[in-house]
């Protein structure tokens, strides 16, 4: 068999391309994630005010039906809960619960904590570079009002959920619970 030369990749070159060192371009999640963990305590209002303009609507979406006002809410949602919280769009928002610390960013998408193989400077086992979402998410509990929610078991992930708005069926879901608790119909 011949000796076939390999090919050397070349060590410096004039063109590197845009966003491909994986450092800056994870770190850059980072940093809107962890502005979002810092910042709770705000974003926590806001959940909790878009919530209530989302139930207020509850008898406009029933109007013209969930199932039609999906896809573009998905894709809004999908795009403001990327952004802000690098949103897995799990279908089961739990934000308010983790110090909007999404636990789907997690390696091992653990929902009710830690894994224990937490850094002792914070970071991730498995993501060295990455601190921990578990870490991030009781900082951001604790700047919140509601800070024991994290202590909320959460059920598994149904995977069946993937890619459909947790906004949408947590608005239905809320007012179901209002109008079977006597409270006001809202449709």
């Amino acid at each position: 068999m011949a000796d076939i030369p390999l090919v050397k990749p070349a060590t410096n070159i004039a063109y590197v391309p845009a966003g491909v060192n994986p450092v800056r371009r994870i770190g850059a999640k980072y940093t809107i994630r962890l502005w979002s963990v810092r910042n709770a305590r705000l974003l926590e209002w806001v959940y909790d005010s878009f919530a209530d303009i989302m139930l207020r609507l509850h008898w406009f979406w029933n109007l013209i039906g969930y199932h039609r006002v999906e896809r573009p809410v998905v894709f809004i949602e999908k795009r403001v809960k990327g952004l802000l919280f690098d949103c897995r769009m799990c279908g089961q928002c739990v934000l308010s619960h983790t110090g909007m610390s999404c636990p789907m960013n997690c390696p091992k998408t653990l929902r009710n904590g830690p894994c224990g193989g937490v850094r002792a400077d914070g970071h991730c086992e498995i993501e060295q570079d990455m601190p921990c979402v578990w870490v991030q998410a009781w900082q951001g509990s604790q700047r919140m009002r509601k800070n024991t929610s994290i202590e909320t078991v959460q059920a598994p992930v149904d995977q069946s959920l993937l890619g459909t708005s947790a906004w949408l069926r947590e608005t239905a879901r809320h007012a179901a619970e209002r109008e079977q608790n006597g409270g006001p119909k809202l449709s």
